[in-house]
């Protein structure tokens, strides 16, 4: 197996439903695994998700999981996910999808550079960029 970096987003307790908005926007398998499923004890933390992975038929790996329990979960805004490629339909897709409910922080637009390009945080925090080059020839 070649190395892979995979991003790995951290949640406040709404994991799973992260996860499954996901699945919704990328398609693919998803699997959730909670802390009772791993031999965590019985309570409030039981059905949390101690570790999510979604991998879609692009060839995109997204991880995630529920903050431990007794860890303070801070959310930060020194990272973005960038998409990007050529297939406009396909990109667009995800953009219209992952900035529902969400704040679009630069419209998806032609930019100086000539590609497309939007910034947006989807409704769980996470801030995307969709980047849509002209295909090569």
């Amino acid at each position: 197996m070649t190395s892979c970096l995979n991003p790995y987003l951290s949640f406040d307790g709404d994991a799973r439903q992260a996860m499954e908005f996901y699945e919704e926007v990328f398609g693919g398998t998803l699997t959730l695994n909670t802390y009772a499923s791993f031999g965590g004890s019985p309570g409030p933390d039981a059905d949390k998700i101690m570790h999510g992975m979604l991998e879609t038929p692009s060839g995109f790996t997204l991880m995630g999981a529920d903050a431990p329990p007794g860890t303070e979960h801070t959310p930060g805004n020194a990272y973005s996910i960038s998409l990007s490629g050529d297939d406009d339909a396909e990109l667009r897709g995800y953009w219209t999808k992952l900035s529902a409910g969400g704040t679009v922080d630069v419209a998806l637009e032609k930019q100086m550079w000539g590609d497309v390009f939007g910034m947006c945080r989807d409704r769980f925090g996470v801030s995307w960029m969709v980047n849509i080059g002209e295909p090569r020839s």
